[in-house]
């Protein structure tokens, strides 16, 4: 999305701003930051804003999640299992990561688009993943802390990964020979590879889960 887009496209509701990304249903929130001689104060999290930009409250925080990671390091791209699938709101604590969001809903009208935002300790942006999305990011500097709300509990049968290295997908990544990845995420699938095995969630399942999740 390109900067004039993503400005004529911003919502700002009290002290925070909301733009769509180019994965359907996903947000980039800023929020206002107060300084002063004794630091910062910053809401990441405000529902009015995310409501008059979703459409509906955050879903139920089943659980939170923290990481921590040096310089280049690469987690993702990961997914749950849909049913039960698990929708995201993800924050930067510490440090400067590049987060990453794919449509891998299988019937999206946004079906392999991705969008990619800094979160950072400059404009402390959040991301918001709707249900069935992939989720990846890159560490930009060391002791990079990631904060997430999810609204699944672990449940390690359902954790799924595709390769960020996916030629088709052409994400923003380091260069190769940097890049810090699990042995997990470096033998993913590729985003084709599990279309064929029927291993991506489906778009329509997905909306209704997600109905279903704030009701």
């Amino acid at each position: 999305m390109s900067e004039d887009t993503a400005e004529q496209a911003v919502i700002t509701t009290g002290t925070m701003s909301a733009r769509p990304l180019k994965v359907e249903g996903a947000f980039a929130f800023t929020p206002r930051v107060f300084p002063d001689d004794r630091g910062a104060f910053l809401s990441p999290y405000q529902e009015p804003a995310f409501t008059a930009a979703v459409g509906h409250p955050l879903f139920p925080v089943a659980q939170t999640n923290h990481s921590h990671s040096r310089r280049d390091v690469v987690r993702g791209l990961h997914y749950t299992a849909t049913p039960p699938g698990s929708a995201k709101y993800v924050y930067c604590a510490r440090g400067k990561a590049l987060d990453i969001i794919v449509d891998i809903r299988v019937g999206s009208p946004t079906f392999g688009a991705w969008d990619a935002v800094v979160l950072d300790q400059t404009d402390f942006r959040a991301v918001y993943f709707p249900l069935g999305a992939g989720h990846a990011f890159v560490a930009l500097e060391d002791d990079t802390v990631m904060s997430y709300m999810v609204s699944s509990s672990y449940v390690p049968a359902h954790e799924l990964a595709l390769s960020v290295l996916d030629p088709e997908l052409g994400l923003p990544l380091p260069p190769e020979d940097r890049m810090l990845l699990s042995d997990r995420d470096r033998v993913a699938p590729t985003l084709a590879q599990a279309a064929g095995s029927g291993t991506l969630p489906d778009y329509e399942q997905c909306r209704r889960l997600g109905k279903e999740l704030r009701s």
